[in-house]
C-alpha cells in the first residue's frame, strides 16, 4: 500500500510550473502597468532642464533637452527677468548677476552651480 500523504514527481513538477507561470504573469502585468508612470517621469525630469544658463561666460537657453545661444531677455513665469548678459531682475526689483554654471528654471527659480573643490 501506497501512503497517502506521498506526494508524486508529477504533481510536484505541475505545481512548481503553476508557480513559475503566475509569478512571470504578474511580473508583465506590473511592467505594462508602469510604463505611463515612467514616462511621466522622464517628460518631467526633460521639464526640469528648461531655462537659462550661464555656460562658458554666455548665456544659453535649453528648451526639450537642445542648448542654444540666448538671443533676446526673457522673463520667466513668476516675473523675473533674466538678459543677455547674465544680469538678473527679480520680480521683487532684486539684481544679481549669473554666475559660470547657474541655470534660471522658466518658473523662475535659480540653480546656483555647485561650489568648486579647492
Amino acid at each position: 500500500m501506497k501512503p497517502k500523504n506521498k506526494i508524486t514527481m508529477k504533481k510536484m513538477m505541475i505545481a512548481c510550473l503553476a508557480v513559475a507561470l503566475s509569478c512571470s504573469a504578474m511580473a508583465k502585468t506590473n511592467t505594462v502597468a508602469n510604463a505611463p508612470v515612467q514616462e511621466k517621469m522622464m517628460q518631467s525630469k526633460m521639464k526640469m532642464k528648461d531655462g537659462v544658463m550661464m555656460k562658458d561666460g554666455k548665456m544659453m537657453t535649453m528648451k526639450d533637452g537642445k542648448s542654444m545661444m540666448m538671443d533676446k531677455d526673457m522673463t520667466m513665469k513668476n516675473g523675473t527677468m533674466v538678459m543677455m548678459d547674465g544680469s538678473v531682475k527679480m520680480k521683487n526689483g532684486k539684481m544679481m548677476k549669473m554666475k559660470e554654471g547657474d541655470m534660471m528654471m522658466m518658473n523662475g527659480k535659480m540653480k546656483m552651480a555647485p561650489m568648486k573643490k579647492m
